[in-house]
């Protein structure tokens, strides 16, 4: 709503496209390198940089969407596509990690031969990479946007990946034994797998118009009937969200009072401050409401003009 949100984009979105073209720049190598040495830790790396290509790319995204106005056929603007893109980065990511183990598992059967040398310098290139996105992204600005803190995030879990990739490089080079390599490259899958995971069902969820995971709406209703006496009754409510904004409907039952827009305001900056819910709906009754709660997923209570019509037809 204020002008303070549209001030650090720039910069936010600077650091973010220099950490995706690192990061992504280097998922190549890892790919080449990888496929040379017959790694296959440096492919489960090159997964994870790839899911961090990824995420880097939907805060990209965010930010560039975010800025574009809605208009009569989108109302809410474009954020939905951050949601979608992270969840088909997601599906995207448990595909890649089913295919790394499986490929693992035929490497114990079959141990394939393993340039220690070449993967260590890969790898190594990799972590430096890492660090240089994770430094770029954590310079900023303390509050940045979600985007980017989860993009850090990534980023750090890939630092892990990089590390696991040099441990079984060292071990090759010094005892020559090469099953160490599926094993951390599973390892490193089961890093992946857990951020894909949890990025699947966020996403999911908020695709589903579900509610934001921290918002009670059993609590919500209670603490608006505490808080603003003139309130009686809430019913009605609906919450979720789209992109970082949240929205809201509700009924609240009132006792009419003296200024219907002040009462009306008062609910309206409660939530928001208490919920970070920045758009509501509100609609007031001074009578106790007789629809049923949600017509969603109800038939219409005239089961006999329903029956009459199939006779019809």
């Amino acid at each position: 709503m204020s002008g303070s949100h549209f001030m650090p984009k720039d910069s936010n979105s600077r650091r973010l496209l220099m950490a995706f073209l690192v990061t992504a720049g280097f998922m190549v190598i890892e790919i080449i390198g990888g496929l040379i040495s017959g790694s296959l830790a440096l492919l489960a790396d090159a997964g994870h940089m790839l899911t961090d290509s990824a995420a880097l790319l939907v805060a990209l995204m965010a930010v560039h969407f975010s800025q574009r106005k809605p208009n009569e056929r989108h109302t809410f603007g474009y954020l939905r596509l951050t949601t979608l893109a992270a969840f088909v980065n997601a599906a995207a990511l448990l595909v890649i990690v089913v295919l790394i183990v499986w490929e693992a598992i035929r490497r114990f059967m079959m141990p394939q031969p393993v340039l220690g040398g070449t993967m260590l310098v890969v790898a190594v290139a990799g972590l430096l990479a890492n660090i240089f996105s994770f430094w770029l992204l954590h310079r900023g600005e303390a509050k940045s946007n979600i985007n980017v803190r989860a993009a850090a995030l990534h980023v750090l879990g890939d630092l892990l990946g990089s590390m696991g990739a040099i441990v079984a490089a060292l071990v090759i080079m010094k005892t020559g034994w090469t099953p160490i390599d599926p094993i951390l490259s599973v390892l490193v899958s089961c890093l992946v797998l857990r951020s894909a995971w949890a990025l699947l069902k966020e996403s999911f969820h908020e695709l589903l118009e579900g509610t934001p995971q921290e918002i009670n709406i059993v609590a919500l209703r209670k603490d608006l009937c505490l808080n603003i006496p003139e309130v009686r009754n809430v019913h009605h409510v609906h919450v979720w969200q789209i992109g970082e904004q949240r929205l809201m409907t509700l009924h609240a039952q009132v006792i009419p009072p003296h200024d219907h827009d002040a009462l009306l305001q008062r609910i309206q900056r409660y939530l928001l401050q208490k919920y970070r819910i920045g758009h509501a709906t509100i609609q007031m009754e001074y009578q106790h409401c007789d629809m049923p709660d949600c017509l969603i997923n109800e038939v219409s209570s005239e089961p006999t003009v329903h029956a009459h019509h199939h006779h019809h037809h």
